[in-house]
């Protein structure tokens, strides 16, 4: 280390919170007491009052999906392909001279999926 240019390093720096809160520490400053606004005695995260502050509702929001997502019922893949099998095998059972539009476009829409 080279001597001259290090700053001096007080041991015995006061630091005093507003709530009252005093401690001691060390630090380069060369005042021998701080006077702080919070401390850990008196933070609201330290205290357990924190307070969640929701300005654009998004803990509804995602209370709400976590809601929605419990009320649906979960299908396998399975469970899925089995569905659209019997839809298509139902379809395919008709006569195909009586497939109407209707039927046309649901026979469509059931083989994009």
């Amino acid at each position: 280390m080279k001597k001259g240019i290090h700053p001096k390093y007080n041991n015995h720096l006061t630091i005093t919170c507003s709530c009252g809160n005093s401690f001691v520490t060390g630090s380069t400053l060369e005042q021998d007491t701080l006077t702080v606004d919070i401390c850990s005695k008196c933070h609201p995260f330290y205290t357990g009052e924190q307070k969640i502050v929701d300005t654009d509702n998004l803990v509804k929001k995602f209370e709400e999906r976590v809601a929605k997502a419990k009320g649906m019922s979960f299908q396998s893949k399975r469970q899925k392909m089995a569905k659209r099998k019997k839809t298509v095998d139902e379809i395919s059972t008709r006569p195909s001279g009586s497939l109407s539009l209707k039927d046309m476009l649901e026979n469509a829409r059931i083989s994009k999926k």
